[in-house]
């Protein structure tokens, strides 16, 4: 009997999530992706397979480091603001395989906070 590796699950449910959804340079992917230490969050344009905007705990304009649902909260608005400079108000999520609650739910809710369209 195999061991559950929560690794390999969540690149499976991302795969699945992929199939279904990709980014345009009109409404591109705004992919998260969450390690234990910090927050990143990208906007996609995968026709041409070029990153429009980033944000994560790791740039010097977010002052708060760490992967709780408050930097989430940070990173959500951040990213928002940095779609609105490149003049891109609509997005496709991409949660990047993790379940839609905590810190996914709280970087979708302050992205959307800050005007910025799924």
């Amino acid at each position: 009997m195999s061991k559950f590796n929560r690794h390999h699950a969540r690149n499976r449910m991302h795969k699945r999530v992929r199939r279904k959804i990709s980014g345009t340079a009109e409404r591109p992917r705004l992919a998260v992706y969450f390690s234990n230490k910090n927050v990143y969050a990208q906007l996609i344009d995968d026709t041409e397979g070029k990153t429009l905007a980033s944000a994560s705990t790791r740039d010097k304009a977010v002052s708060e480091a760490g992967s709780s649902v408050a930097t989430a909260t940070k990173i959500g608005e951040e990213i928002a603001n940095r779609a609105k400079a490149a003049k891109i108000e609509q997005v496709v999520f991409d949660r990047g395989g993790f379940v839609y609650h905590g810190k996914v739910k709280a970087l979708a809710d302050a992205a959307r906070g800050a005007g910025l369209g799924f």
